[in-house]
């Protein structure tokens, strides 16, 4: 299968939707579909007309982590691990860093790397029996994809240990309860939550959302005062743009803004 079989890019309006597609092997990943992910995030970035990636796996499972049998032997105490590890958390990491919003959409088992995809989106929505859970430990192994700095600002100190120390699953609601994830629903209703909420975020203006989605992702790393000059310096920028006349000028006219980006 190719690799643009294995993981599938569709455009849809402002949306951008984006399917792992190895459901032979619970939509384990490989370094060829990270590398094509990469791509995908590049490309989603320079469209001014995405405004959301929606990342999600087919036939009900979202990422069961990364597809051992393909390194087969040679993983475990060679130099590669290492290169796949570094890759997995550069993807991670841009996924993280993008200025388009991604929402990814959980269902089956969401593991290992896939747990670390979902942490690297900016929200998660589940089916209520999901399998949520980091799980390298399970196995011996440790994930260099970002959960000893994103889990513990999401669920705090003594949670990220009983998740990563145990290797337990969670069901979407549990990881809901745990605000590990923004929401879960039921199997029959889980479409019409993702659109409800995707439809929340393609109506704002793409500047302002890439603006207030960097200033919050730097909230937890800097101290007070230098947040409050980061914070003036948004509103500084957000204010000059054609995006905020737009938006007072819709609201005084009464009609929707058409937002530019710019």
């Amino acid at each position: 299968m190719a690799v643009e079989d294995e993981i599938q890019f569709e455009r849809d309006g402002h949306v951008a939707r984006v399917w792992l597609n190895r459901p032979h092997k619970r939509n384990a990943v490989t370094v060829e579909v990270l590398d094509r992910l990469d791509e995908i995030i590049t490309e989603v970035d320079a469209d001014p007309e995405l405004r959301v990636l929606v990342l999600r796996g087919r036939e009900g499972t979202f990422c069961s982590g990364f597809d051992l049998d393909a390194l087969q032997a040679d993983f475990v105490g060679q130099s590669l691990a290492i290169e796949v590890a570094v890759k997995s958390a550069k993807v991670c990491d841009r996924l993280y860093s993008m200025k388009t919003p991604s929402v990814a959409v959980l269902e089956g088992y969401v593991t290992a790397g896939g747990f670390e995809l979902m942490i690297s989106c900016d929200f998660a929505i589940a089916d209520d029996e999901a399998k949520i859970g980091d799980f390298h430990i399970r196995r011996g192994l440790y994930g260099g994809a970002g959960p000893i700095y994103r889990v513990p600002r999401m669920i705090g100190i003594r949670k990220t240990k009983e998740l990563m120390l145990t290797g337990k699953l969670l069901s979407g609601v549990e990881a809901a309860q745990w605000n590990l994830i923004n929401l879960s629903a039921p199997a029959h209703e889980l479409d019409k939550r993702v659109e409800e909420f995707i439809a929340d975020l393609t109506d704002k203006s793409p500047l302002t959302m890439w603006i207030t989605k960097m200033t919050v992702d730097r909230s937890l790393d800097a101290d007070t005062q230098s947040l409050m000059v980061m914070e003036h310096l948004a509103v500084g920028v957000v204010l000059q743009s054609n995006d905020a006349a737009e938006g007072v000028s819709a609201f005084l006219e009464k009609r929707e803004p058409v937002w530019t980006g710019s």
